[in-house]
């Protein structure tokens, strides 16, 4: 266990971080799952700007990398693209 008092915090500070960080990747996660899964191109491009947005943001913050970001957005909109 951490004997000084600025490590401690440092512990407090990043399982906090953590927890929020899992909760915004794990968002996104699913918003991707969702409009991979979608079969109705109407759908399909109501939601792809949220998700692009979420993207962006995410990987503005560092909580997933920029080219991450990019390949799924490119991916996705491919994805809607060929829907029917």
């Amino acid at each position: 266990m951490a004997n000084h008092k600025s490590s401690i915090k440092r512990i407090r500070q990043t399982k906090t971080r953590t927890l929020h960080n899992k909760y915004y990747a794990k968002t996104m996660r699913n918003a991707v799952r969702k409009l991979r899964a979608m079969t109705e191109r109407a759908e399909a491009e109501k939601l792809y700007p949220a998700v692009q947005e979420m993207l962006d943001k995410l990987a503005k913050r560092n909580i997933i990398h920029k080219n991450k970001a990019a390949n799924l957005k490119s991916s996705l909109a491919m994805h809607v693209n060929k829907l029917g």
